[in-house]
């Protein structure tokens, strides 16, 4: 069996968006309590601090950090942010400060030797985020903030990141674009927002062919989906020979989310984990960190997100 870590901050609960599809109900779906009795080896230690600013600041902008926290700390309700999908509360940089210390603290218990893989039940999400602005939900980019600190603080070489939210990670690919030291694999609904996401997007200078979208038109059942997963993702992650494996952990494509418009199911979630478990054994001595992103029908969230954590307990 493997060790795996489940990580979740009750800071996330006080990142208040209100009535909005990324609320407070999905961290409190996510609880350890909520889940134990469909992930029976949960075990959900405490998030250790790190110096969290100093890791955000690597990727996104200093201003922009400290305008997000400004803006926090200067309001008494929610604020929506300029792209209309983006709600700031007095908790969302407090909350945002949990999910980064989280990933760090996953990537951690990971190099040291005392879990083999965690998930990361964290928000805000992060995969739309840009250097200098927020974006689609997110605030900061946990999974490309995770992707450095594993290089620059653990000293990882190759990291593969695979996202499978129904939206493309499009911040996650803007921080590695130029950069063969990071396989970026990102499988979205196309076209779709946030408008990016098609083949043509490979990657630029150093990092071209580093980039790999696939996209799936609205209405894609699983075994469309899975033949390109097996035949593209997989030897990709091969090829590449990844030091270190990062899900961006979206469940919107599942077929019962109100946001998206793919036939994913949670046993179908269950089946690329072990794929890419396969692939991690193989390569990285199964070091994954799988780090949530989207996913808003609240049934269909938690019963992925168990059977996602018990294929990666396997």
């Amino acid at each position: 069996m493997s060790r795996n870590v489940y990580l979740w901050d009750p800071a996330c609960l006080e990142h208040d968006t209100g009535t909005h599809p990324e609320c407070i109900a999905r961290a409190r779906a996510l609880s350890p309590d909520n889940m134990i009795e469909t992930v029976p080896h949960l075990d959900a230690p405490p998030i250790e601090p790190h110096d969290a600013v100093q890791w955000i600041c690597e990727l996104h902008a200093r201003d922009y950090h400290d305008e997000i926290k400004a803006l926090c700390g200067g309001i008494a309700g929610r604020v929506p942010m300029q792209d209309g999908d983006t709600i700031l509360s007095p908790g969302s940089y407090g909350a945002a400060l949990a999910a980064v210390n989280a990933v760090l603290t996953a990537a951690d218990a990971i190099v040291t030797g005392e879990a083999d893989n965690a998930f990361c039940a964290i928000r805000p999400p992060g995969h739309h985020a840009l250097a200098n602005r927020q974006m689609g939900f997110c605030l900061f980019g946990n999974v490309s903030i995770l992707a450095r600190y594993l290089q620059k603080h653990h000293g990882v070489g190759r990291v593969a990141i695979v996202d499978w939210d129904v939206h493309h990670g499009n911040g996650t690919q803007d921080f590695f674009y130029e950069d063969s030291s990071v396989l970026f694999i990102s499988l979205q609904q196309f076209p779709f927002w946030p408008g990016s996401g098609s083949e043509a997007e490979r990657g630029r200078g150093a990092g071209e062919g580093f980039t790999l979208n696939i996209p799936f038109p609205s209405h894609t059942h699983e075994p469309a989906y899975f033949a390109k997963f097996e035949s593209i993702v997989l030897p990709a992650l091969n090829k590449f020979k990844p030091e270190f494996m990062i899900v961006s952990a979206g469940f919107d494509a599942h077929r019962d989310d109100p946001l998206g418009e793919l036939e994913l199911t949670e046993a179908g979630y269950a089946r690329m984990t072990r794929w890419l478990k396969d692939v991690a054994d193989q390569h990285c001595a199964g070091r994954i960190v799988s780090c949530l992103e989207g996913g808003y029908n609240l049934e269909a969230l938690q019963a992925s997100v168990a059977a996602h954590v018990n294929a990666l307990t396997e």
